[in-house]
């Protein structure tokens, strides 16, 4: 099936069914108080698009293809973001929920969180070279395996990284934030 072409389109409050997006290109698109909940990502792709306060909540975005895709205010709470389309791809998150969202094992290198919500999240085996996260809520998210040299972690705050199980080599932490790559020696900081 020919996927269909859409260009430079503009959908605002429009809660998609399940096969709306299916096989359909969407470039230079923006999605503004969209719903994608129900959605089937078969045969997707975005490229050039902006997401302004969109819900993901829990959207089964497998295969989906995201090329220069920036997500604003948008919910992803428990995507996995894992079985994406790993051909190419590109996104930045700003203000965005991204509570138990799944990375694991992809290549985010110089990938850009700002202002999001990142409890819980999964990051274990990922490439997370060079990364922001600013100002981001790291509570209880999985570092394990992933590799985060000279990673930005200076304005964030709540993490637990062991830096025994992640590469950290030039990552960048304020001196605040010490504890959280301390917390498995259980020693006391004053």
């Amino acid at each position: 099936m020919t996927p269909e072409f859409i260009y430079d389109k503009t959908y605002s409050d429009t809660t998609f069914d399940l096969n709306a997006i299916s096989f359909k290109e969407f470039e230079n698109c923006k999605f503004i108080n969209c719903d994608f909940t129900q959605c089937s990502f078969l045969a997707t792709l975005f490229i050039d698009s902006d997401f302004i306060n969109c819900n993901f909540k829990e959207a089964a975005i497998n295969y989906v293809g995201l090329r220069s895709c920036h997500f604003n205010q948008c919910n992803f709470t428990n995507v996995n973001f894992a079985q994406i389309d790993q051909t190419i791809y590109e996104f930045t998150f700003t203000d965005c929920n991204l509570e138990f969202a799944q990375f694991y094992g992809l290549k985010l290198k110089k990938q850009l969180f700002t202002n999001c919500s990142l409890i819980s999240a999964d990051f274990m085996e990922t490439d997370l070279t060079m990364a922001m996260f600013d100002n981001c809520n790291l509570y209880r998210a999985v570092f394990t395996k992933a590799i985060a040299e000279r990673a930005d972690f200076y304005t964030s705050y709540n993490y637990d990284i062991d830096p025994q199980s992640t590469k950290l080599k030039k990552a960048i932490f304020s001196k605040d934030g010490l504890a959280g790559l301390l917390s498995k020696h259980q020693l006391v900081l004053k």
